[in-house]
């Protein structure tokens, strides 16, 4: 016990403030000048305000969802932001066949890709399960299947960029008004929470999480589940696995 007074607790209390404190990188608006980039669910919400803050910061933007006459505001409005260049592609991701036609036009009209922001969902009531396969299909397809095929189509283009690719989740805007009195939290404003997702992806963290409440961030951002993992990788033989 008193060993671990002496040492272990203190080498512990290193570890978790370099672990939640420290930077590698900070940063910086130009990191995003004529950078290439999707962004899906971008007609409303936090998907518009991360093409309004990219545009801001001089990047090519090509915008996707399902509402044209949404996009079209968009990419008007980040035209007049400053972004390099900016784009839409309306279309429904519970097609599978767009999924793939539009990152290859996407592609096409900004010459590449460096970031891909994954934003979209598909409308569904917070409701108990009642049977309904349909709809548990339906959002499988479009919140996780999609995600899957939008990111194969685009990984050629990344592989070459040494690109990113960011995944969202979030309780704000509209969603918050789907669960309105049922979930009694508040929704981060989303102009912040976009820019803090640019941010964060353009240093290409792993994770990072929006929330106003310090504790709800370092309960969430585990320290423990990151040395199991490690530790977890260091028993599999990747060579192997990847030349079977």
């Amino acid at each position: 016990m008193a060993f671990m007074k002496k040492y272990l607790l203190p080498i512990l209390m290193l570890f978790l403030a370099y672990y939640y404190y420290s930077e590698n990188e900070e940063f910086r608006p130009e990191m995003l000048q004529g950078k290439k980039v999707i962004v899906t669910g971008a007609s409303k919400g936090i998907g518009r305000e991360m093409a309004y803050h990219l545009a801001k910061m001089g990047a090519h933007l090509v915008v996707t969802a399902r509402s044209k006459e949404g996009l079209q505001k968009v990419v008007s409005r980040c035209l007049e932001l400053g972004a390099a260049s900016a784009h839409y592609i309306a279309g429904t991701m519970e097609d599978f066949s767009f999924t793939e036609q539009f990152v290859a036009k996407a592609g096409k009209l900004m010459g590449g890709l460096d970031m891909l922001i994954l934003n979209h969902i598909t409308n569904s009531s917070l409701t108990p399960f009642r049977d309904d396969i349909p709809l548990v299909r339906r959002n499988m397809e479009v919140n996780f299947l999609s995600y899957v095929a939008l990111t194969v189509a685009a990984l050629p283009m990344l592989k070459q960029s040494n690109g990113s690719i960011a995944v969202i989740s979030s309780m704000a805007d509209t969603a918050m008004k789907a669960v309105s009195g049922i979930i009694t939290t508040y929704a981060a404003p989303k102009e912040e929470c976009a820019l803090e997702i640019i941010k964060g992806t353009a240093l290409r963290q792993e994770e990072m999480y929006y929330v106003n409440s310090f504790w709800t961030a370092f309960l969430i951002k585990n320290p423990g589940r990151t040395i199991l993992e490690f530790l977890s990788l260091n028993t599999y033989n990747f060579d192997k696995f990847i030349n079977n």
